[in-house]
């Protein structure tokens, strides 16, 4: 018996690689006659001193403004999904949890999503959304990661930047 893959859910934070994870899914849900699903996950910080109570009023507009912006890049990056069934969702939270929590929700069959690749500095300080949606999916997740030659010439350009940054950080 073979899996059936008819929902894949394709997490979007507008990134380049992102997008390659996205023109996957939309290859995948053509062959297999598959829906997509896409999510762009707002993480907001968390709001638990009382003292930020007077803030949440500009917090909630924010917030609003956030999620109105993160829809409307949904929508231009459905344009070109011609074929397949799709479908938009923005959620609010930490990333790699709503995307589980969504996949959950979806019965999804797959998540494509797609992995910046960074170095072991950089995802000791930051985590890695995809490893953690790996570890915790209901359904196969596939990563989908940048070009080679993406990721060296983002080393030479920024990669001693960030690290010299991280390392101040963690001196400091």
């Amino acid at each position: 018996m073979h899996p059936s893959i008819s929902r894949i859910l394709v997490p979007v934070d507008f990134s380049s690689t992102s997008t390659r994870a996205l023109e996957y899914a939309h290859t995948l849900a053509t062959r297999l006659g598959a829906a997509l699903h896409l999510i762009h996950v707002c993480e907001v910080p968390a709001l638990t001193m009382s003292a930020m109570d007077a803030y949440a009023i500009a917090y909630t507009n924010w917030s609003q403004q956030l999620g109105d912006e993160a829809e409307r890049e949904l929508t231009k990056a459905t344009t070109n999904l011609t074929g397949v069934t799709v479908s938009t969702e923005v959620l609010f939270g930490n990333p790699a949890r709503a995307i589980v929590t969504a996949a959950t929700a979806r019965k999804s069959d797959l998540i494509v999503i797609g992995t910046h690749g960074r170095g072991a500095l950089m995802h000791a300080l930051m985590g890695n959304v995809a490893e953690r949606a790996v570890r915790t999916s209901p359904c196969p997740v596939l990563t989908v990661p940048e070009p080679r030659e993406g990721v060296a010439e983002k080393w030479t350009a920024k990669g001693a930047t960030l690290t010299a940054i991280a390392l101040a950080a963690l001196l400091l």
